[in-house]
């Protein structure tokens, strides 16, 4: 297999309550960068999934009179069928309930018990249920949960640790020697500074419960949820299977590319995770991204305030391509980012109605109207206007500025490189005015006009297809062109020039009607 892996991840959600625009966001900015690398020939694996244990999951099981397997069958559609709507394109979706996973997770400890990492010992101390996280008395604020700000517990338990405090050094000289390993910088100082401070042992396992991965050398013990949630990345490759075909794959696509996650689990994924990771003699994960939080009316979106909103609705309103496109432009990825109806409405309006779908609407009329809707021959580069010049230069610049964007997750400036060929075409056509060219009869400048400004679309459609993938294959369906997800080579197919002569044209609705309601 010639083609490089790619291996991308989000985090797996935790099964109780449906998912909300938090969960879509990581999933959405996962889902954009798969899409664009399988365009430049990566062999892509986009994993996402779900998180079904622990002691919230049994409480919450208990408490709608049902067995923990059957409450967490019940809610796990409700994200299948999520990403679905979003056209989320995960090649894999882990449950932590099957079987595949829990002989990884039996795998893993196994191997580190074998070899020394692990020892049984006596915790006491606090625990936030709700977070499934153990705090120090010193971490609590107030009492309460420093994350969720909720009661924690005080539990006593025979556990077994993991020899955390030993990976601190290697940690840092880790760090050190791969900068891109955390990213944002911010977080990464976070890390650096938490690491420093010094790590105690981790407790791996739960005795007063009993939904979880048994471990194998432990009888009455199950894995922390969080230690056996942080597996999936590896479980989901075939990591401890005797397949031959799936340690192929672990061996094909791991350490991943990237892990998404949210800025509150950076511990657990650039701590815990990589420090697991050494002693068993795993290659750490290439980078950890942590983005920042939605904010609405400055406060974070989540499950536990009870501001979460589901994506459903506002895809209802807006459709699934402005949904995407509105999270992934208004909010830089990475820093904290306030959303509001308000500022959905006016990107539709005015990004996607005025500047893109205005653009396919015209052109697509006009090619209709003056060529019996069939794109014109290209023209003469000898004969171009400087207008036509710099257009033909804003569309060959834009596949390294775009690369360059997305190879920082910065989705909201390459979605701004995209625009500038949109918006460009724009005044391209008020300038040339082919109305005006058609009613002079000067048919070879309307031709040249017309043929521009559709190879403009035709090569914004590929850029814009990561974000919007509806919207893309709909103008390169209109355009009488295949099916652009079968795009493997962006490259070229972005070179100018790729719209034949007579290619069908439709017109077709508009892509994006405007909301005139403005709240």
């Amino acid at each position: 297999m010639g083609r490089t892996p790619f291996y991308v991840t989000t985090p797996i959600y935790y099964v109780n309550a449906e998912p909300h625009l938090g969960t879509a966001y990581t999933t959405i900015a996962a889902d954009a960068i798969a899409r664009y690398r399988r365009m430049t020939g990566h062999d892509v694996r986009f994993l996402t999934g779900l998180d079904e244990h622990g002691q919230k999951i049994a409480q919450a099981a208990e408490e709608h009179g049902m067995d923990p397997q059957a409450w967490v069958d019940s809610i796990a559609p409700t994200f299948t069928d999520a990403w679905k709507m979003l056209g989320i394109s995960n090649d894999d979706f882990i449950r932590t309930t099957e079987e595949r996973h829990k002989r990884g997770v039996a795998a893993f400890w196994t191997k580190l018990h074998d070899e020394g990492w692990l020892y049984q010992g006596h915790y006491e101390g606090w625990y936030c249920v709700p977070d499934e996280t153990f705090w120090t008395e010193d971490q609590l604020e107030g009492g309460m949960c420093p994350q969720c700000g909720r009661e924690v517990q005080h539990i006593r338990e025979d556990n077994w640790f993991f020899k955390l405090s030993e990976f601190g050094d290697r940690l840092l000289e880790f760090y050190a020697a791969n900068p891109e390993f955390v990213q944002p910088d911010t977080r990464r100082n976070e890390v650096v500074s938490f690491v420093t401070g010094g790590l105690k042992d981790l407790s791996i396992s739960r005795t007063n419960f009993t939904w979880g991965v048994p471990l194998p050398f432990a009888e009455g013990h199950v894995t922390y949820v969080w230690i056996d949630a942080l597996l999936n990345y590896i479980t989901a490759l075939g990591y401890g299977s005797d397949d031959s075909a799936e340690q192929e794959r672990f061996a094909r696509y791991w350490p991943a590319d990237y892990h998404f996650v949210g800025k509150d689990i950076i511990r657990f994924h650039c701590v815990i995770w990589p420090a697991m990771l050494m002693a068993a003699g795993i290659e750490p994960p290439k980078q950890v991204f942590a983005h920042g939080f939605l904010l609405t009316k400055g406060e974070k979106m989540s499950k536990s305030k009870g501001n979460a909103q589901t994506p459903a609705s506002l895809v209802e309103r807006f459709g699934v391509d402005a949904y995407r496109y509105y999270f992934l432009r208004d909010v830089a990825f990475g820093h904290d980012g306030s959303i509001s109806m308000e500022g959905m409405v006016q990107r539709y309006n005015g990004d996607l109605a005025n500047d893109w779908g205005n653009l396919c609407s015209r052109l697509f009329n006009m090619t209709e109207k003056y060529f019996d809707g069939h794109a014109p021959a290209r023209p003469v580069i000898a004969d171009e206007t400087a207008e036509d010049e710099t257009m033909r230069a804003i569309a060959g610049s834009l596949p390294e500025t775009y690369e360059d964007h997305m190879q920082r997750l910065d989705y909201s400036a390459a979605l701004d490189s995209a625009w500038e060929l949109i918006k460009f075409a724009n005044r391209y056509i008020e300038n040339s005015a082919p109305w005006t060219l058609a009613k002079e009869g000067d048919t070879a400048r309307l031709a040249a006009v017309l043929y521009n400004a559709l190879e403009a679309v035709r090569i914004a459609a590929l850029f814009t297809a990561p974000v919007m993938p509806n919207t893309s294959a709909e103008v390169w369906r209109r355009l009488g062109l295949g099916d652009i997800t079968q795009v493997t080579d962006v490259l070229a197919a972005a070179e100018w020039g790729g719209l034949a002569e007579g290619s069908p044209v439709t017109k077709g609705e508009a892509l994006f009607p405007r909301i005139y309601d403005e709240v």
